[in-house]
């Protein structure tokens, strides 16, 4: 099979790359949410972003830096030799060197692939690329959590607490502020956030907020549908989740859950799925108690770079 790589073309490509994605959901835990992490700034430097196709023109494969996670992602058609995917991380590695001394410089990039995934690990570790599960120091790997089409349990939030779908473009500022506040990071942008309403696969109604009694944001949750998630079945995924710090603990993010099983299951979701981190103890202990199980576990490949 004869392969040509070539640069990412923003009006053209990012529709079929959701497709190949779509397409394959088994071989990568983000088929599903693809389109929040599409939607990212990274995207607005097409550079960070590579594509390989057939001499007929079909993509077969595509690698992108994501500058926000500080993640690598990769996705490939199955029929691919697995030279493809070696080429991918090559690549990979010329950008972010590439990267060194910029702003979107980063001192270690990762790249997560499932644990049964033998021979793609291999070519991770001959890549140098390095397993984060066994470290000494603050070991890491990556859980995915499905709960089945079991309606959910009613929750009760205190008084003054309302969910409701996000106002739009129009409440774009109030929630990038709010994700800032509550994973203390600045990577979302309101431009990010406005992306993903613009995703042809973007649904209004899973995209909800808490209101607090005054009428401020207080959590969000965002789900995602794909009629052909893991396993060919029509799934869904939750991407992202958070609460304001003074309303843990309070239901708020078991309302939010619940309300988006709810329309998931409506739109005729069989499964649902959501992602952690294997030290976040608290996500593990939410969503077992809304009915998540473990599905999956991922291994993180680390590969460190000049400062």
């Amino acid at each position: 099979m004869h392969l040509i790589q070539r640069a990412f073309q923003p009006e053209h490509d990012q529709s079929a790359m959701l497709a190949l994605a779509s397409a394959n959901p088994d071989q990568h835990m983000r088929s599903i949410d693809l389109p929040y992490r599409l939607s990212s700034w990274t995207l607005d430097d097409p550079a960070n972003i590579a594509i390989w196709q057939t001499d007929t023109g079909q993509i077969v494969g595509w690698a992108a830096l994501q500058v926000p996670f500080w993640m690598i992602d990769l996705v490939w058609h199955p029929d691919t030799p697995l030279s493809l995917y070696r080429a991918m991380l090559e690549w990979a590695d010329q950008r972010a060197q590439s990267l060194i001394g910029t702003k979107h410089a980063r001192p270690a990039w990762f790249v997560s692939v499932f644990e049964h995934q033998h021979e793609l690990r291999e070519v991770l570790t001959s890549q140098g690329f390095a397993d984060q599960s066994a470290v000494e120091q603050d070991p890491w790997s990556k859980y995915l959590f499905r709960r089945g089409n079991q309606d959910p349990s009613p929750v009760s939030l205190s008084t003054g607490i309302s969910i409701r779908t996000l106002a739009g473009m129009t409440e774009i500022a109030a929630y990038t502020s709010l994700h800032r506040a509550v994973f203390e990071s600045t990577s979302m942008t309101e431009g990010w956030r406005a992306n993903t309403l613009k995703q042809p696969s973007y649904r209004a109604e899973l995209d909800l907020v808490a209101v607090d009694q005054t009428g401020a944001l207080a959590g969000f949750c965002i789900g995602w549908f794909n009629q052909q998630g893991f396993g060919g079945q029509p799934s869904g995924q939750i991407e992202p989740l958070g609460v304001r710090a003074d309303l843990r603990q309070q239901g708020v993010a078991q309302a939010l859950l619940a309300e988006n099983f709810r329309r998931m299951l409506a739109l005729g979701a069989e499964q649902i799925f959501v992602e952690t981190d294997n030290y976040r103890g608290a996500a593990f202990n939410l969503y077992e108690t809304v009915g998540f199980a473990i599905h999956a576990h991922a291994l993180v490949y680390r590969k460190d770079y000049a400062a």
